[in-house]
């Protein structure tokens, strides 16, 4: 079996060439979480916050000295995100914290990611097409920037005090300009690269600092070279390495790039880029890039190879990474070749040795973080000559044995799958005949207000689920104390006078998680934990054969909800798209085709939803704009089956059957016609934590006929909005869409906010939409 779950022995010599981009931050058991949210609640200090972080990072580094790598990183761990850090590096504060200077302490930090009584939190965004997100920086000419934090330095001096050797790792000058937006008040088509000039010092500061304290590498990621940029945008890579020229002498400095491909003028840029010693390339997701490196890697330079997946959670295939590995060997040089994973290991689960009860075919599949290291040492030692051949005997076995899985292939839905072509999967009528049809047999007021689906997962609720799982209570009390949690949800909701309702999802501890396991071809972990923001922690399912639904999922909970009330209760799913792009998917078919699989499953569902007397239901799709490519070239392919797929959740639907969908935390505006073409009758979207950049595509003329819910709050933050802001965000968005389309709801779920925080925030949602139905001339 391919399983060597602990690290190589400790004799193994550190010389290898062998390189981690970075690491999970969370811990095994998500111990930072539980850190975070004590700290936030009051329950503990700073003090012991920065214990528990000291900790893991102690942990990281050993366990990846002890493993063999080389070329560790340092100042991947973070307590909300790495460009959130990059902004407290570079003193980059907006005014409304009313920051004083300094070093940037934890309040400062926190209210900038989760906003406070007072202010709200900075827009956050997704992190390229990855499910983690990060807080957008607001920029603008008259920002001051200054160096306010030293983390970099302290994290590289409290590993060296550990006896660990580590490269520091920053995100690069370029990209952080291109992550950032134009603040408020700043004209939007303000250039950000005008400001390198001004950041450029407070880089030149932190590399001095860097060198002082004994660095010998820096690592600058500068991820963002790898999509689509205009001329003007990849000449300042040049300025900028010309400018920090200077500060680097005397000091290696790599440049990460992850994600993609990069494109042949991109290449010629970055190989050329004065005082860089190597570059790191996805080989994993970039495999086109090898062509350019075997043409037109520079002389000299180091090379680390991105062949081990730090996306995806199945085993290397390390015959054909070695094979590779020995083909550039050729081309740079044994002394210039660095084995290492295509990214960061943030995007992965921590370490297999937590998963007692995983099937163990299944699990000789997998390489979590723990795992990856040990590949990336593995081919570096065959490189060096080192082969374990039991090690690699073992993988090829494993490899083959998932190959070869009956477990793994269904005919019947590969058949089902393969019908599906030929057809586009569209409603009959048009969306407006469709609106009409559903206005008559739910008869909502103008301005409906609703939830986007969960409600507050209390200790209570979470301790139910858990004993169930565990078989300490029966199936009856299960159900009873979910039923009284669906009651109370339902109850209050009434009593708040929300028009459309929900069932608050008790029984559901993850969106996708909770499908993933009620469909054939899917496997669970007990700790597979990756970090989504901050303290927000998933728990990927992991997709490894062929999808299907063995029964309904959740036409008893949604049928249930109906009966506790006359008011429509909306049944809430899951879509195709977000259920793969939220999970660790195969790698041994085309992704469209395992969504097809989905889709068909969801499909099923939502008949049975109908059947049951579900007028409303909420097909999730939060995850569409997360998936898209980075380069343009390929954004057309992959909207299409991603839109088709869901459509074909709910093609055969009944006119008055009103079909949902919701999206979050992503930008939507430049694929609003994709969106459209989804062809659902009601879309609930994000747009408050943006500062309502969604509404900017309306004012440009786009039209959109078909029901929408721009939110009106931000439930990512503990702050409570008045009824005058939410008056105000409602009136904003009337005025670019017809008021007989719109919806009010939040920007997302309410899982992860408190019933003291829920209760005030609907209730000032409701009372201000009140008051503009009012204004606007209708009411119920």
């Amino acid at each position: 079996m391919y399983e060597r779950t602990s690290p190589l022995p400790n004799t193994i010599s550190r010389t290898m060439a062998s390189h981690i981009v970075g690491y999970p931050r969370m811990g095994p058991k998500r111990e930072l979480k539980f850190a975070l949210e004590s700290f936030w609640d009051g329950k503990s200090s700073a003090d012991d916050l920065q214990k528990v972080a000291s900790d893991l990072r102690s942990n990281i580094w050993k366990q990846m000295k002890d493993a063999g790598i080389k070329y560790i990183p340092s100042n991947t761990f973070s307590y909300y995100d790495q460009v959130l850090d990059t902004t407290a590096m570079l003193g980059a504060v907006p005014s409304r914290y009313n920051w004083k200077g300094g070093e940037i302490g934890f309040d400062t930090y926190f209210a900038m990611a989760r906003g406070n009584e007072s202010v709200p939190a900075m827009e956050m965004t997704k992190w390229f097409d990855t499910n983690y997100h990060y807080i957008v920086p607001e920029l603008g000419p008259d920002v001051v920037f200054s160096n306010a934090s030293h983390k970099a330095v302290t994290e590289f001096k409290e590993a060296k005090a550990l006896g660990v050797d580590t490269v520091p790792v920053l995100v690069g000058p370029v990209s952080y300009l291109l992550l950032s937006k134009p603040a408020k008040g700043v004209e939007k088509n303000f250039n950000l690269l005008s400001l390198l000039d001004k950041i450029l010092p407070i880089y030149k500061q932190v590399i001095t600092e860097l060198k002082e304290a004994g660095a010998t590498w820096i690592q600058l990621d500068e991820a963002t070279i790898v999509k689509d940029l205009e001329s003007h945008q990849l000449e300042a890579f040049t300025k900028a390495y010309s400018g920090l020229e200077s500060a680097c002498s005397g000091v290696n400095v790599l440049i990460a790039t992850y994600f993609a491909d990069i494109t042949a003028d991109a290449f010629k840029i970055l190989t050329s880029l004065p005082a860089v010693t190597g570059y790191t390339f996805d080989l994993v997701r970039g495999k086109n890039s090898l062509d350019l490196i075997k043409s037109r890697f520079p002389s000299g330079k180091y090379l680390f190879a991105g062949v081990v997946d730090g996306r995806n959670i199945w085993a290397n295939d390390l015959a054909e990474s070695l094979g590779i590995l020995e083909s550039l060997q050729g081309v740079v040089g044994k002394d210039k070749l660095v084995v290492s994973t295509s990214c960061s290991l943030l995007h992965t689960a921590v370490d297999l040795v937590n998963e007692t009860k995983l099937d163990n075919e299944i699990k000789s599949w997998l390489a979590f973080a723990a795992q990856k290291i040990i590949e990336v040492n593995a081919l570096a030692m065959a490189l060096s000559g080192k082969k374990d051949e039991a090690y690699f005997s073992a993988n090829a076995a494993a490899l083959a044995s998932k190959k070869s899985s009956p477990r793994v292939t269904n005919e019947a839905v590969q058949k089902a799958a393969d019908a599906l072509k030929g057809s586009t999967h569209r409603r009959a009528t048009n969306v407006g005949a469709r609106l009409d049809a559903q206005q008559k047999k739910n008869n909502l007021p103008v301005l409906p207000t609703t939830t986007i689906g969960s409600f507050p997962q209390t200790i209570d609720i979470r301790r139910v689920r858990r004993e169930y799982k565990a078989k300490k209570i029966t199936e009856e009390d299960y159900v009873k104390a979910m039923k009284e949690e669906i009651n109370k949800v339902v109850k209050l909701q009434e009593e708040l006078d929300i028009d459309v309702l929900v069932h608050g999802e008790p029984e559901r501890n993850d969106m996708v998680e909770y499908f993933g396991e009620q469909l054939s071809g899917f496997a669970f972990t007990a700790n597979g934990w990756v970090q989504s923001y901050g303290s927000r922690c998933v728990k990927p399912p992991i997709i490894y054969g062929d999808v299907s639904r063995p029964k309904s999922m959740t036409v008893f909970w949604s049928s249930m909800a109906q009966q506790m009330t006359k008011r429509p209760m909306k049944g809430m799913l899951t879509g195709p798209v977000t259920i793969l792009n939220w999970s660790f998917v195969r790698n041994d078919q085309p992704r469209f085709k395992t969504c097809y699989q989905i889709a068909l499953a969801i499909k099923d569902e939502v008949q049975d939803l109908e059947k049951a007397g579900i007028k409303i239901i909420q097909i999730d799709e939060a995850a569409l704009r997360e998936g898209l490519p980075l380069r343009k070239s390929e954004h057309a392919f992959y909207l299409d089956w991603a839109v088709h797929a869901f459509r074909i959740t709910n093609v055969g639907v009944q006119d008055s059957t009103q079909i949902h969908t919701h999206m979050c935390y992503s930008n939507f505006n430049d694929i609003i016609n994709s969106i459209i073409d989804m062809d659902a009758d009601v879309i609930t979207i994000e747009n408050s934590r943006s500062d309502e950049k969604l509404l900017s595509v309306f004012r440009e003329g786009i039209k959109y006929s078909a029901g929408i819910g721009p939110g009106v709050y931000d439930i990512h933050s503990p702050r409570i909005p008045s009824t005058e802001e939410i008056a105000e965000r409602i009136k904003k968005t009337a005025a670019v869409l017809k008021r007989e389309i719109l919806w009010v709801n939040p920007d997302c779920g309410l899982k992860t906010r408190k019933y003291s925080e829920v209760k005030p925030a609907l209730s000032n949602m409701v009372t201000a939409t009140k008051k503009m139905r009012t204004e606007l001339g209708n009411t119920k």
